[in-house]
Protein backbone atom coordinates (compact mmCIF):
# COMPACT_ATOMS: atom_id res chain seq x y z
CA UNK A 1 0.00 0.00 0.00
CA UNK A 2 2.67 2.52 0.86
CA UNK A 3 4.59 1.41 -2.63
CA UNK A 4 1.10 2.66 -4.15
CA UNK A 5 0.71 6.05 -1.86
CA UNK A 6 4.26 6.52 -2.64
CA UNK A 7 3.94 7.86 -5.95
CA UNK A 8 1.39 9.86 -5.46
CA UNK A 9 2.95 11.75 -2.55
CA UNK A 10 5.72 12.29 -4.66
CA UNK A 11 3.77 13.80 -7.53
CA UNK A 12 2.06 16.19 -5.29
CA UNK A 13 5.32 17.49 -4.09
CA UNK A 14 7.18 17.63 -7.40
CA UNK A 15 3.62 19.70 -9.05
CA UNK A 16 3.96 22.22 -5.78
CA UNK A 17 7.93 23.33 -5.84
CA UNK A 18 7.64 23.00 -9.95
CA UNK A 19 3.97 23.92 -11.13
CA UNK A 20 2.60 23.41 -14.91
CA UNK A 21 3.90 25.99 -16.80
CA UNK A 22 0.15 27.89 -18.26
CA UNK A 23 -0.38 27.69 -21.94
CA UNK A 24 0.52 31.36 -22.70
CA UNK A 25 0.52 30.65 -26.14
CA UNK A 26 -2.79 30.03 -25.97
CA UNK A 27 -3.68 33.04 -23.57
CA UNK A 28 -1.98 35.74 -26.09
CA UNK A 29 -4.28 34.05 -29.10
CA UNK A 30 -7.42 34.49 -27.11
CA UNK A 31 -6.45 37.85 -26.18
CA UNK A 32 -6.12 38.62 -29.73
CA UNK A 33 -9.07 37.34 -30.91
CA UNK A 34 -10.55 39.86 -28.30
CA UNK A 35 -8.60 42.47 -29.71
CA UNK A 36 -9.82 41.42 -33.25
CA UNK A 37 -13.04 40.99 -32.58
CA UNK A 38 -13.51 44.33 -31.07
CA UNK A 39 -11.36 46.16 -33.77
CA UNK A 40 -14.13 44.41 -36.47
CA UNK A 41 -16.77 46.32 -34.27
CA UNK A 42 -14.74 49.62 -34.88
CA UNK A 43 -14.84 49.27 -38.88
CA UNK A 44 -18.59 48.87 -37.77
CA UNK A 45 -19.17 51.73 -36.48
CA UNK A 46 -17.66 54.00 -38.87
CA UNK A 47 -19.50 52.07 -41.65
CA UNK A 48 -22.98 52.90 -39.36
CA UNK A 49 -22.42 55.59 -36.55
CA UNK A 50 -24.69 53.11 -34.56
CA UNK A 51 -24.54 53.94 -31.00
CA UNK A 52 -25.07 50.48 -30.22
CA UNK A 53 -22.11 49.58 -32.02
CA UNK A 54 -19.98 52.13 -29.70
CA UNK A 55 -21.77 50.83 -26.44
CA UNK A 56 -20.61 46.72 -27.79
CA UNK A 57 -17.37 48.31 -28.20
CA UNK A 58 -17.00 50.23 -24.71
CA UNK A 59 -18.33 46.22 -23.30
CA UNK A 60 -15.70 44.75 -24.69
CA UNK A 61 -12.99 47.16 -23.21
CA UNK A 62 -14.21 46.10 -19.82
CA UNK A 63 -13.94 42.51 -21.22
CA UNK A 64 -10.40 43.12 -22.20
CA UNK A 65 -9.64 44.53 -18.89
CA UNK A 66 -10.68 40.73 -17.40
CA UNK A 67 -8.65 38.91 -20.28
CA UNK A 68 -5.73 41.37 -19.43
CA UNK A 69 -5.67 41.11 -15.52
CA UNK A 70 -6.02 37.67 -15.92
CA UNK A 71 -3.07 37.24 -18.38
CA UNK A 72 -0.89 39.35 -16.09
CA UNK A 73 -1.63 37.49 -12.87
CA UNK A 74 -0.95 34.27 -14.77
CA UNK A 75 2.42 35.69 -15.93
CA UNK A 76 3.14 36.93 -12.45
CA UNK A 77 2.37 33.58 -10.91
CA UNK A 78 4.06 31.32 -13.48
CA UNK A 79 7.13 29.22 -12.25
CA UNK A 80 8.43 29.12 -16.08
CA UNK A 81 7.51 30.58 -19.64
CA UNK A 82 8.16 29.16 -23.06
CA UNK A 83 9.12 32.72 -23.92
CA UNK A 84 11.06 35.39 -22.27
CA UNK A 85 8.83 37.13 -19.47
CA UNK A 86 9.26 40.50 -20.89
CA UNK A 87 7.92 40.00 -24.40
CA UNK A 88 4.87 38.22 -22.71
CA UNK A 89 4.19 40.99 -21.07
CA UNK A 90 4.96 43.70 -23.80
CA UNK A 91 2.48 41.80 -25.63
CA UNK A 92 -0.57 41.64 -22.71
CA UNK A 93 -0.42 45.25 -22.39
CA UNK A 94 -0.18 46.54 -25.55
CA UNK A 95 -2.50 44.20 -27.05
CA UNK A 96 -4.87 45.90 -24.15
CA UNK A 97 -3.81 48.91 -25.38
CA UNK A 98 -5.39 48.90 -28.30
CA UNK A 99 -8.71 48.12 -27.73
CA UNK A 100 -8.39 50.95 -25.09
CA UNK A 101 -7.95 53.28 -27.76
CA UNK A 102 -10.80 51.84 -30.28
CA UNK A 103 -13.23 52.54 -26.80
CA UNK A 104 -11.40 56.20 -26.35
CA UNK A 105 -12.07 56.57 -30.22
CA UNK A 106 -15.87 56.30 -30.14
CA UNK A 107 -16.48 57.24 -26.60
CA UNK A 108 -14.52 60.41 -27.66
CA UNK A 109 -16.55 60.88 -30.98
CA UNK A 110 -19.79 60.14 -28.36
CA UNK A 111 -19.14 63.32 -26.48
CA UNK A 112 -17.65 65.60 -29.26
CA UNK A 113 -20.65 65.15 -31.57
CA UNK A 114 -18.68 63.95 -34.34
CA UNK A 115 -19.97 61.57 -36.61
CA UNK A 116 -17.73 58.66 -38.86
CA UNK A 117 -15.88 59.85 -41.50
CA UNK A 118 -14.37 58.42 -44.57
CA UNK A 119 -10.62 58.71 -42.54
CA UNK A 120 -11.76 57.13 -40.12
CA UNK A 121 -13.42 54.24 -41.82
CA UNK A 122 -10.32 54.11 -43.81
CA UNK A 123 -7.81 53.79 -40.79
CA UNK A 124 -10.23 51.62 -39.02
CA UNK A 125 -10.20 49.30 -41.36
CA UNK A 126 -6.04 48.81 -41.79
CA UNK A 127 -6.32 48.26 -37.43
CA UNK A 128 -8.66 45.50 -38.14
CA UNK A 129 -6.44 44.10 -41.14
CA UNK A 130 -3.43 44.67 -38.78
CA UNK A 131 -4.98 42.78 -35.33
CA UNK A 132 -6.39 40.12 -37.53
CA UNK A 133 -2.51 39.41 -38.69
CA UNK A 134 -1.85 39.26 -35.37
CA UNK A 135 -4.37 37.07 -34.06
CA UNK A 136 -2.95 34.60 -36.89
CA UNK A 137 1.01 34.75 -35.83
CA UNK A 138 0.00 34.63 -32.42
CA UNK A 139 -1.75 31.28 -32.92
CA UNK A 140 0.81 29.90 -34.87
CA UNK A 141 3.68 30.03 -31.79
CA UNK A 142 2.75 27.45 -29.89
CA UNK A 143 3.35 24.99 -33.61
CA UNK A 144 4.89 26.80 -36.25
CA UNK A 145 6.77 29.94 -34.95
CA UNK A 146 8.55 30.47 -37.62
CA UNK A 147 4.87 30.97 -40.13
CA UNK A 148 4.71 33.80 -37.57
CA UNK A 149 7.09 36.45 -38.92
CA UNK A 150 5.49 36.81 -42.25
CA UNK A 151 1.69 38.12 -40.18
CA UNK A 152 4.22 40.06 -37.87
CA UNK A 153 5.05 42.09 -41.00
CA UNK A 154 1.45 41.94 -42.07
CA UNK A 155 0.61 43.93 -39.32
CA UNK A 156 3.14 46.48 -39.91
CA UNK A 157 2.25 47.17 -42.87
CA UNK A 158 -1.15 47.76 -42.01
CA UNK A 159 -0.02 50.46 -39.12
CA UNK A 160 2.19 52.01 -42.21
CA UNK A 161 -1.09 52.59 -43.83
CA UNK A 162 -2.67 53.83 -41.35
CA UNK A 163 0.38 56.29 -40.66
CA UNK A 164 0.24 57.61 -44.24
CA UNK A 165 -3.84 57.85 -43.89
CA UNK A 166 -3.66 60.33 -40.79
CA UNK A 167 -1.24 62.14 -42.55
CA UNK A 168 -3.70 62.84 -45.72
CA UNK A 169 -6.70 62.94 -43.30
CA UNK A 170 -5.01 65.53 -41.07
CA UNK A 171 -3.49 67.83 -44.33
CA UNK A 172 -7.26 67.58 -45.61
CA UNK A 173 -8.13 68.71 -41.95
CA UNK A 174 -6.71 71.82 -41.65
CA UNK A 175 -8.37 73.66 -44.63
CA UNK A 176 -10.87 76.61 -43.87
CA UNK A 177 -11.38 78.67 -40.52
CA UNK A 178 -13.26 76.07 -38.59
CA UNK A 179 -10.96 75.33 -36.09
CA UNK A 180 -13.36 73.95 -33.30
CA UNK A 181 -14.19 71.09 -35.32
CA UNK A 182 -10.71 70.77 -36.27
CA UNK A 183 -9.02 70.33 -32.65
CA UNK A 184 -12.00 67.80 -32.23
CA UNK A 185 -11.68 65.47 -35.68
CA UNK A 186 -7.88 65.70 -34.76
CA UNK A 187 -8.39 63.76 -31.27
CA UNK A 188 -10.29 61.39 -33.21
CA UNK A 189 -7.61 61.07 -35.34
CA UNK A 190 -4.73 60.47 -33.30
CA UNK A 191 -6.51 58.13 -31.35
CA UNK A 192 -7.31 55.49 -34.41
CA UNK A 193 -3.44 56.35 -34.92
CA UNK A 194 -1.91 55.53 -31.28
CA UNK A 195 -4.13 52.48 -31.76
CA UNK A 196 -2.26 51.73 -34.77
CA UNK A 197 0.88 51.84 -32.80
CA UNK A 198 0.18 49.93 -30.37
CA UNK A 199 -1.01 47.73 -32.91
CA UNK A 200 2.88 47.62 -34.32
CA UNK A 201 4.27 47.06 -31.33
CA UNK A 202 2.22 43.63 -30.50
CA UNK A 203 4.09 43.09 -33.96
CA UNK A 204 7.41 44.26 -32.80
CA UNK A 205 6.80 41.90 -29.97
CA UNK A 206 5.62 38.90 -32.06
CA UNK A 207 8.66 39.22 -34.65
CA UNK A 208 11.29 38.91 -31.18
CA UNK A 209 9.33 36.25 -29.99
CA UNK A 210 9.67 34.08 -33.54
CA UNK A 211 13.18 35.24 -33.37
CA UNK A 212 14.35 33.73 -30.30
CA UNK A 213 12.08 30.59 -30.65
CA UNK A 214 13.66 30.00 -34.30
Amino acid sequence: MSETASPSIFRRLFERVFPKMPDFFALLTEQCSHVAHTTGLLVEYMESNNPAVGEQIRQDEHEADRVKVHNLHTLNEAFSTPIDREDLYRAIIDLDEVVNYCKSTVSEMSVLGLTPDKRCLEMAMHIKLGADALFIGYGKLATRPQEAAADADTARKAERKVEKTYRLAIAELFQGDDYIHMFKRREIYRHLSNAADRMANCANTLHDIVVKMC
